[in-house]
C-alpha cells in the first residue's frame, strides 16, 4: 500500500479532469480526493495498492483526451487510512 500527492499542470481545468480522475480512481479501487486549485492546477491524493497507485499516476500524465498535461509533480507519502472512498473536494 502506498499514497501519492500529485499536482497536475497544463490545460486541466474546465475539461472534466476531476470527473475522469474520480472514475479512474474508483475503477482502480483507490481512496483519496481530487480538487481544482486557484492557480489552474489540479491537486490529488491517491491511496491504495502499489500497482493501482502507479497506474493512476501514469493516467495522470495523460489525463482525459480533452486535457493537455504539461507536468505532474508527485510525492510519495505514508499510506493513510483516513480516506474511505475517492471524491472531489471543493
Amino acid at each position: 500500500m502506498k499514497s501519492i500527492h500529485v499536482f497536475i499542470s497544463g490545460r486541466v481545468q474546465g475539461v472534466a479532469f476531476r470527473h475522469y480522475t474520480v472514475k479512474t480512481a474508483l475503477s482502480l479501487n483507490l481512496r483519496g480526493w481530487v480538487r481544482n486549485l486557484d492557480d489552474g492546477r489540479v491537486e490529488a491524493v491517491f491511496d491504495g495498492d502499489d500497482a493501482a497507485v502507479d497506474a493512476m499516476l501514469a493516467w495522470c500524465r495523460k489525463g482525459p483526451s480533452s486535457a493537455r498535461v504539461t507536468l505532474v509533480d508527485a510525492n510519495e507519502e505514508p499510506s493513510s487510512s483516513q480516506h474511505n472512498d475517492f471524491r472531489i473536494r471543493y
